[in-house]
């Protein structure tokens, strides 16, 4: 019998930018599907040929509208995911967590998922000395086992181990 790999979602504002989706597909996925995981990632959960409609629109209220309803699809495409994974893994760049990161931290937490999270950017950005970002995004990634590093190393072996609990 073939063994599933076991499904980890990946939330990030990382596919906004050109440096973001660099560092995204060429090192973070690469990272994780490394570790034994089948990737879900938002940023490809939407067909292109839903999106690229509303991009080439001109800007005015027919692009918002299209948009619209495109945003419906692209919150039950990545809550969908979010219920089928076995565990998170969030970016947490930033002088403050990405508002659509936290959010579907808290959805991932309240239905029990565990998140682990990432964060390279050393501008501080707690609440307090006691904080490393958010303390109630921070907390929430505590709440059911989850842990935050700073070091890709570190995540890899991370990683590894929740791989092994999965298996």
């Amino acid at each position: 019998m073939k063994r599933m790999h076991p499904k980890i979602y990946l939330a990030s504002p990382l596919g906004f930018s050109g440096s973001g989706r660099l560092f995204y597909y060429e090192k973070l996925i690469p990272l994780v599907v490394e570790a034994g995981f089948k990737i879900l990632d938002p940023w490809v959960l939407t067909a292109d040929e839903i999106l690229k409609p509303a991009i080439a629109l001109p800007y005015g209220q027919k692009k918002k509208n299209k948009w619209q309803k495109i945003n419906k699809i692209i919150g039950r495409n990545n809550a969908e995911a979010i219920k089928k994974c076995n565990l998170m893994l969030a970016c947490l760049d930033g002088t403050d967590v990405d508002s659509g990161t936290a959010a579907e931290i808290g959805y991932g937490v309240a239905l029990g998922k565990t998140v682990i999270g990432y964060r390279s950017d050393f501008r501080l950005s707690g609440d307090n000395d006691g904080a490393m970002i958010n303390l109630q995004v921070e907390y929430f990634i505590k709440l059911n086992g989850g842990t935050i590093t700073t070091n890709l190393n570190e995540l890899r072996n991370i990683l590894r181990h929740y791989f092994k609990r999965y298996k």
